[in-house]
């Protein structure tokens, strides 16, 4: 009986443990606009995002194609994109430590304007 509530403990703790690294990790979710919008060109448009920082990560940039947006401190919220040219577009999300080093978590969607 003992050894099976040994185990039983040991379970826990791996389980506990990798809850705790997961959360250190941090997200980015973009919320909205959705992989694949088509927005009309040369307009702005809201992007909704929720950013958990995660260990080591202090603020986060906003790259639309290869244009970085200055740093941003608010984990929830609504960033508003450029105006864009007609055509295809990449919206990326990163996490950067203080020196403005990507520490991992990342999202990217793909966009058209028309």
């Amino acid at each position: 009986m003992n050894a099976i509530r040994r185990l039983l403990l040991s379970a826990a703790v791996i389980v506990c443990s990798s809850f705790t690294a997961n959360a250190d990790m941090g997200s980015v979710k973009i919320i909205s606009p959705a992989d694949g919008a088509q927005f009309d060109a040369n307009e702005e448009y809201p992007m909704t995002y929720e950013i958990v920082l995660g260990s080591g990560g202090d603020h986060f940039h906003v790259w639309v194609d290869e244009m970085k947006s200055p740093a941003q401190h608010s984990t929830k919220g609504t960033y508003t994109l450029p105006k864009f040219s007609p055509g295809k577009h990449v919206i990326n999300v990163k996490v950067v430590d203080k020196a403005h080093v990507p520490t991992g978590p990342e999202a990217t969607i793909n966009i058209t304007a028309k």
